[in-house]
């Protein structure tokens, strides 16, 4: 999607930004979700 909107992104921005935004989110989304697994499943660290 954003390949196919780089061509109009000068008329239209949102063509190239709101998929830009989703991406950006999932990628941070699946960061810290991999940063929570870690930090539930890894038995070092924990001070209990």
């Amino acid at each position: 999607m954003i390949a196919e909107g780089k061509q109009a992104m000068f008329y239209r921005p949102w063509l190239v930004i709101l998929p830009g935004i989703c991406l950006f989110l999932l990628v941070i989304g699946a960061n810290l979700m991999g940063d929570g697994l870690r930090d539930i499943t890894s038995p070092e660290g924990r001070n209990e």
